[in-house]
């Protein structure tokens, strides 16, 4: 690992699960910087988070959604100069002891993405219609991108310095988001990569999604795909100056 390096934590009401997380992240990883960012959480995730050594804590005013604390994360990461970043779930469904092959794998990538779905992966069960619907979004992505993706939607991911900088300016806030940025990603030309990882079942708390209005989640992050890829096709070409446009 680099000196450099940082875990980025979003979290919103996860008290219970967060001391078990930091401290399986502490015992693997004893020196790697740690910032969690508090989404408005109701609950004592930010004081809990605050009793680890080492750890920062932002707290954001209310519950923003994951796509801005994310966003408050980059932004962290970029400001005190970090070259590498991964994504950790608060939930305790991520393992630390993975971080590292993430990290490894931006040595060939900008982007890398620890996918639940590919070969060498743990099985990772979800139920009939999130499968579908993962499926409807994969086969999107690869028409509006030329991209395959085993896992879109995947929370467990690492950025190089890049990446950092692009996101801390244009990740998105919606719901879902996760899935949006490949888009943008693959358009921005950056390297992305994906690497099979292990999932752990959920350490405490509850889904920030349940499963009323998964459906109308999963529609309207395929209509901002569809809109995102039309405004870019739309997108009017610059002139040529005097020079480029010159008869030779």
């Amino acid at each position: 690992m680099h000196d450099k390096d940082l875990v980025i934590i979003p979290a919103f009401n996860e008290s219970e699960a967060l001391p078990e997380v930091l401290a399986d992240l502490r015992r693997v990883l004893p020196g790697i910087d740690v910032v969690v960012v508090d989404d408005g959480s109701a609950d004592e995730t930010a004081r809990v988070a605050a009793l680890v050594p080492g750890v920062t804590v932002l707290r954001l005013p209310f519950n923003l959604g994951i796509g801005s604390a994310l966003r408050t994360g980059f932004r962290y990461a970029v400001a005190e100069d970090y070259q590498r970043a991964v994504q950790l779930d608060a939930d305790g469904q991520h393992d630390p002891a993975e971080i590292p092959r993430l990290l490894e794998a931006l040595d060939g990538a900008d982007f890398v993405i620890g996918s639940r779905f590919s070969t060498g992966s743990t099985t990772y069960e979800v139920g009939h219609t999130r499968r579908g619907a993962m499926r409807i979004l994969q086969l999107a992505l690869h028409l509006l991108s030329g991209r395959r993706f085993s896992d879109t939607s995947s929370g467990f991911r690492a950025f190089d310095r890049s990446v950092l900088e692009y996101f801390a300016v244009n990740y998105p806030s919606e719901y879902m988001e996760s899935v949006e940025v490949l888009l943008q990603a693959s358009y921005e030309g950056f390297r992305i990569a994906e690497v099979p990882v292990r999932m752990n079942a959920r350490a405490g708390g509850r889904p920030s999604t349940l499963r009323l209005g998964l459906a109308y989640h999963y529609v309207r992050v395929l209509v901002t795909l569809v809109v995102r890829a039309s405004r870019r096709r739309a997108a009017p070409v610059a002139a040529p100056t005097d020079d480029e446009g010159a008869a030779p």
